[in-house]
Order: C-alpha cells, then structure tokens, then sequence
C-alpha cells in the first residue's frame, strides 16, 4: 500500500479515534472542570491560538518546497532552505515570548465578566499555552518535513499513539483532583517528547541535513512570498473558528463559552472527516501542477476525491439533523442543561450546513496552493471573515452564541459561492461537470435516507435513552449504506469499497 494510502488510512484510523475517544472524553472533563473553568480553558486556547498566527503560514511552506527540492533532487537547496527557515522560527519562538509577556497584563481588563479566581486560572493557562507555542511552532516544521517526503505513516502513526496516551493521562488527572492547568501541563510534556521523537526519526532515518550554505534576504523574500498567503488563510482559520470565543469572552460569563465551545468541537468533527482525504494531497497536487496537468485531470482527481468526502458527510450531516438534538442532550445534557444542549446543537448544524461545500472541494485548496494562487482567495475569506466576525458580534448582544455563529456562517455561505467562479473561471477546474458528478446519485439517496430517517427518529422504546438513541443510529447506517452502495456508488466507489473490505477480509483470515 503506498504512503499516499496509508496516510489516509492512518488519518481516519486517527479521526474515528478523536471522535469516538473525544464523544467519551468531552462529557467526563466538562463535568470535572465544570463548565465555568471549561469555558476559561477553551477561551484561552482561543486567545494563543490567535498568536500562533506567528508562524506565518512556513509549516505549509516547509511541505511544499521539501517536495520541491526532493522532485528536482536538490540536496543543497533542501539544506539551505531547512536552515533559513529554522533561523525564522528562532525569531518567531523569541517573538512569541515578547507578546505573550505584553498580553498577560492585559487578561484581567479584557474578560470582564470573570471573578478573581477564574481570572487568576487564565493566567497560568495562558503562561504554559505560551511556552507550548513557542516550542511547538518550529517543532511543528519536522512534521512538514515527513510531509514533504510523503512519509506519512510515521507522524500519523505517532500521532495516534501520542492520542491515546494523552487521553488516558487526562482521564487519570482528573480523577485525581487534577484542574484546568494540569490538563495543559500534560499536553506541554507530550508536546516535548513528540518533538524529540519526530526529531530522530527526520534526522536519523530520512537522513535529512540542515546546513546554511548562503543566507540571502531575496531567498527569505521568496519562501515569505509564498507563506504569506497562507498566513492569512491562517488568520482566515483563527477567525472562523476562534473569533466567537474572543467577542463572547468580552461580553459574556464563561458558561455561555461552553456552549458556544462545545458546538464548536461538533463542528470540527465533521470537518476532520474529509480533511483526512484531502491533507494527504498537497505533495500530488504540488507534483501534477509542475507536471502541468490539464484542468481536466485535476477536476477529475477533485471529483474523485470530493465524492468520497461528500458520501461520508452526508451520512454524519442527514444522521445530526435527525438524531442531533437527542445526542447532544443525552451527551452534555446533565453539564450544559436543555437550552445549553439545544444552543450547541444548533451551532454544530450550522458548521455542518455551511461548512459542507468547502470541504468537498478540499482539494481545490490544495492546488491552489500547489500553483502558489492562494492570494485571491486569501483575501476574499479574510475581507468576508472579518465582515462576519463584526456582523456575530452585533448579533451576540441579542442572540448569545447563536447570534455569534450566524455572523461566521454567512461570510461562509458568500465566499465558497465565490469561490467556485474563480476555480472554474481562473484555475481551470470544471466546476460544472464538478456539481453534477457529486450529486450524480448520491442526491437522491440523501432524499430517500432523511425520509425513512424521519420514520426510524420516532421510534420509542422501553428502555433508557441511548438505547433509543444507538437503536436509531444502527438502524439509519444500514440503511444509509444499503442505499448509498446499491444506488449512490458509482462503479469505481464500488471496486475501491470492495477492495478495502477484500483486505481487511485477508488481513483477518491470514491472523
């Protein structure tokens, strides 16, 4: 199986794992923290998060010029490249630090409505958050180097073990008394050691060498010419998904920031199942844009890979909007109450809904910055994400979280729609062709699934909750999937569903 394949495999291998162990988790460390020093721990998350932004897009940066210099077999150029930009992450870390110091004396005249307490919390959260930022950002690179050697398996594979490390120390801290800030001292310590272990692996095993040979401003110019339409996509990133915890934090009590962070998680599920697909692909993207692929070509690996992410969207998206409301409640119910459960359901749908056709066309992304055409687009998410971060704002005062949600999810909505007629327009892809080999069958099994969805959602049975629950939820994926494979799939989803069972069948009968 090739890196490209186990990559993906090993991706999804790590959302069900996030998914199902963070489903499990989220409840137990809510009630444990409670949902007032919850809300600070997310909050502050949010607020250095925002200073990651420091990193100025160079971890992409790093994927894509190591393919670049591997393709054309450029050892020395490799090297020197992998050197000046460790001389930037230097600066960066050292940055990092100084608006960390300067910030800290400002958390207690910003979040206004927390008492001493939570305020004194914030702070030492804020202290670790920094420092784990500051080492992670550089670490961060060795990984876009195994990226950029298409060397998935390995960061992937650490990554799944470093999960269920993490989660079974988090588990056993809480159940010792351990707070808020212990929770972030443990993810400072896994954070180092992948670091360590990742830095081995690089430079013992892929053999990867970091040597000055030059250093030239013109060639820090040219990597910054490229990341900085990434940083901004990154600035774009921090106000979808962070921006709602900086205008909330203002104005209202951490409880309201649960909410709003739990809806928020939900959100960033979904968005991790295709992902997975398409993360793997910027090193194909890079090599069919320097092959100079047709837009033919590249809209038919875009539709290959968009049908692959639309069919399992559809699934969680149908299966959230009929058993949604009861999971959220049956979930964090008892934490948030019933007006809290609902709120964040809402929220979660409204990701889902608005955020379903940029994930589709994921690999649209990547090309763009394969061809290095980021700027376009770049400006026209960060011009609308502002626009909707103003226009939650407004809303929030009435509407809470929701109000928040909705601001982000129309500046969404307007700039996908955009999108599209660039990508068809400038880049070449076929968006036309892209829309009806998507919905080509897949639609209509998403019309016969709600409508039985909607029977099997009125089910009742004797018996506890997530009985009722989980008996729906098995009863809609097989017939979801029943469906989806005898009517949605076309031939080539068929033979790539029968070879993957057909493996997993030999694996099996081999053991």
């Amino acid at each position: 199986m090739s890196q490209l394949k186990k990559g993906a495999f090993l991706n999804y291998t790590t959302i069900i794992l996030i998914n199902v162990i963070g489903l499990l988790i989220t409840p137990f460390i809510l009630n444990h923290l409670g949902k007032e020093e919850y809300g600070i721990f997310l909050t502050i998350g949010a607020l250095v998060g925002t200073i990651s932004l420091l990193d100025f897009g160079l971890n992409n940066t790093v994927v894509r010029f190591v393919a670049k210099y591997k393709a054309e077999k450029d050892k020395i150029g490799q090297e020197n490249f992998l050197a000046t930009t460790m001389l930037i992450y230097l600066g960066i870390s050292t940055l990092v630090v100084i608006i960390g110091v300067v910030f800290y004396g400002y958390i207690d005249t910003y979040f206004t409505k927390m008492n001493p307490g939570e305020i004194e919390i914030a702070k030492v959260i804020f202290i670790i958050f920094i420092f784990n930022l500051a080492i992670g950002l550089p670490g961060g690179s060795l990984t876009g180097i195994c990226y950029g050697y298409e060397k998935f398996v390995f960061p992937k594979t650490l990554n799944i073990i470093r999960y269920i490390l993490r989660s079974i120390t988090v588990v056993a801290v809480l159940l010792l008394g351990g707070k808020a800030i212990a929770l972030v001292i443990v993810d400072s310590i896994f954070n180092i050691c992948i670091i360590l272990i990742t830095g081995y692996y690089v430079f013992y095993k892929l053999d990867v060498k970091i040597k000055l040979h030059s250093f030239s401003v013109d060639f820090i110019k040219k990597i910054f010419s490229y990341s900085t339409w990434i940083f901004v996509f990154a600035l774009v990133g921090l106000l979808q998904w962070k921006a709602g915890h900086w205008v909330l934090g203002r104005i209202s009590p951490p409880e309201v920031l649960s909410i709003y962070g739990i809806g928020i998680v939900l959100g960033s599920y979904y968005g991790a199942f295709s992902t997975a697909i398409s993360s793997v692909f910027l090193p194909r993207a890079t090599k069919m844009s320097v092959d100079d692929a047709s837009g033919e070509a590249l809209t038919d690996m875009m539709i290959k890979i968009g049908r692959l992410s639309f069919i399992v969207l559809m699934f969680i998206l149908t299966a959230f909007i009929l058993f949604g409301k009861q999971f959220v409640y049956l979930w964090v119910g008892r934490e948030l109450g019933d007006d809290g459960s609902f709120q964040s359901w809402v929220i979660a749908l409204m990701i889902m809904v608005a955020y379903t056709l940029p994930l589709v066309q994921g690999f649209g992304n990547s090309i763009l910055e394969a061809k290095n055409k980021l700027k376009f687009k770049a400006i026209l998410y960060l011009s609308f994400m502002i626009l909707g971060t103003i226009l939650g704002a407004i809303l929030a005062h009435d509407y809470g979280a929701i109000g928040m949600m909705i601001g982000s999810v129309i500046a969404w909505i307007i700039v996908q729609n955009v999108m599209n007629f660039y990508y068809h327009n400038k880049i070449g892809l076929n968006i036309i062709r892209f829309f009806k080999e998507l919905l080509n069958k897949t639609i209509l099994v998403i019309v016969i699934a709600l409508a039985i969805g909607y029977f099997i959602n009125s089910i009742s049975v004797s018996v506890n909750d997530w009985v009722n629950f989980i008996t729906k939820s098995i009863l809609y994926t097989f017939v979801f999937s029943i469906l989806m494979y005898y009517i949605g799939l076309i031939e080539f989803e068929k033979e790539l569903f029968k070879k993957t069972f057909s493996r997993l069948f030999k694996i099996k009968k081999n053991e």
